[in-house]
């Protein structure tokens, strides 16, 4: 991510999503950016809750994942993809399309973001709007908002919606608010949820 923005004419804004979302803290760490946003990103506090949850629902899963070191295991069927990333709104064609697309992740940036390198919330001076949504299953609204207040601000929380918000149906209203965040961080309006 460094290398790319050190060749831009000017600091981009960093959004990420996800393991993404844990990119950006990372990054804004040690980088500096207009501004950083977080959608259902991994927790700043690591994903031992999440893990936690997982245990719960998907025993099996989360032994074959830990076995094979493979986070694709996680989300290797149909029905866990399901119950993990998408909503129940969300039309079964779509879920088998983006199923088709699904690769392996990295174990190492797994455990990194259980405990290993976890963000450093207090160093990041770039506004942060950190999104959530009410049905996710990987990152619950409980570990948005504290996400969001570790690097001061209020988590908004988007219904009707699981982990993978920008396919999710309605998808448009999360572009619409971050669109209208940028607007106004950059018009120098005050912040505030909308």
């Amino acid at each position: 991510m460094a290398t790319v923005a050190n060749e831009l004419p000017s600091r981009p804004v960093v959004i990420g999503h996800s393991m993404g979302g844990f990119i950006v803290q990372k990054y804004l760490e040690s980088h500096s950016a207009p501004a950083g946003v977080l959608l259902g990103s991994a927790p700043s506090g690591g994903i031992w809750r999440s893990t936690l949850r997982t245990l719960r629902r998907h025993p099996r899963a989360l032994l074959a994942e830990t076995l094979t070191l493979s986070p694709y295991r996680l989300v290797g069927t149909l029905e866990l993809a399901r119950d993990h990333m998408f909503s129940a709104q969300m039309p079964e064609a779509d879920v088998e399309r983006y199923f088709a697309l699904l690769q392996e992740d990295s174990h190492r940036a797994m455990l990194d973001m259980l405990v290993l390198n976890l963000p450093k919330p207090k160093r990041v001076t770039a506004p942060m709007l950190v999104l959530g949504a009410d049905h996710d299953h990987a990152f619950s609204p409980k570990e948005v908002r504290a996400t969001a207040r570790a690097y001061g601000t209020e988590a908004e929380i988007f219904p009707n919606m699981a982990h993978h918000m920008l396919l999710e149906p309605g998808w448009e209203r999360v572009a619409e608010r971050i669109d209208g965040w940028l607007r106004q961080l950059q018009s120098g309006a005050p912040k505030s949820p909308e």
